[in-house]
């Protein structure tokens, strides 16, 4: 059983930039939206990836981190590839297509294979931070972060950059006891080393 990890916040929050301390061979990015990495360092990306690529990338590789950058781009891109569809069943559709993305995940991809959502943040009527979506269904029927037992929330004053691991009471923010101190830095690679460690290493 995989593991997948959301990582929450705003455009421009850090998300991507989260990734710089990666070397090349320890991750590949599925870069949905084709976007330049915000940083020179070079790590492999697919670009334009796709539910499909994404799965098969991860059934191919013998790698143990990738990264999907943003995920919730590839709820976007269905949603506008159907756009002229009449009716509700397009909205099940993509809704399922994006949960069992994360179901392949967990019960598809070896123990040891950490894979993190990138992901945008949209704020609901009370002013709680959540994982943005398509629709209804995704957030009535089915919690996205349920799925997930790490969310770390990306923040930034402008000048500095930091994951937030667990809820203030307006975020999802959550991590297992202990993994995490309260704030971090936006360092993907010591997210990952942490995880590994606490998962993995006995006592």
């Amino acid at each position: 059983m995989g593991i997948p990890v959301l990582i929450l916040g705003e455009s421009g929050s850090g998300k991507s930039a989260s990734m710089r301390n990666f070397d090349p061979e320890e991750v590949s990015v599925f870069n949905v939206a084709s976007k330049p990495l915000p940083f020179r360092k070079k790590l492999p990306k697919a670009d334009g990836a796709t539910y499909n690529t994404i799965i098969s990338g991860l059934k191919q590789s013998k790698k143990k981190t990738f990264v999907i950058d943003d995920s919730q781009y590839l709820l976007c891109f269905d949603m506008f590839a159907r756009a002229k569809d009449i009716g509700y069943q397009k909205f099940t559709d993509m809704a399922l297509s994006f949960y069992n993305l994360i179901q392949f995940v967990i019960n598809g991809t070896a123990p040891d294979v950490i894979v993190y959502f990138l992901h945008h943040v949209e704020t609901t009527a009370d002013g709680k931070l959540k994982a943005k979506t398509i629709g209804k269904m995704l957030d009535e029927k089915l919690t996205v972060e349920g799925l997930f037992s790490i969310v770390l929330l990306c923040q930034t004053d402008g000048t500095n950059h930091k994951f937030i691991t667990q809820s203030d009471g307006f975020s999802t923010a959550k991590s297992p006891m202990e993994m995490f101190p309260l704030e971090i830095d936006n360092d993907l690679k010591y997210v990952d080393e942490t995880i590994r460690k606490y998962y993995f290493t006995e006592e």
